[in-house]
Parts: C-alpha cells; sequence; structure tokens
C-alpha cells in the first residue's frame, strides 16, 4: 500500500509541474511552495503551509 500512494503522489507532482497556470502560492511566512488550501469554519478558503505550519487567508 505505501508504494501504490508514493507512485500516486509523484503522478500528482507530475500534472502540477506541467500544469499551465503560473499562479503558484508561496507561504509568506517562510517562502515555501507546499502550500494546502483549506475550507474554513463559514466556508471562507484559507491556506496553510505544510513545511512550516503558517497559516492565513
Amino acid at each position: 500500500m505505501p508504494a501504490r500512494i508514493l507512485e500516486e503522489v509523484d503522478h500528482l507532482l507530475g500534472a502540477a509541474s506541467t500544469r499551465r497556470t503560473p499562479t503558484r502560492l508561496s507561504c509568506p511566512s517562510c517562502g515555501s511552495a507546499h502550500v494546502a488550501q483549506v475550507l474554513g469554519d463559514n466556508g471562507g478558503i484559507s491556506y496553510v503551509c505544510t513545511a512550516c505550519g503558517h497559516n492565513w487567508s
């Protein structure tokens, strides 16, 4: 199972790198591009850096 998960992650990373949209989020705290979009309690959109844990909206 872990090997399958790693294959899927590699597939998703490959697709993300070939995407043609130039917009890429980066963490305002550490500058990392490892950012996840999360849905807030009131339906708002927030972001969290998976490298340092910083979150913002």
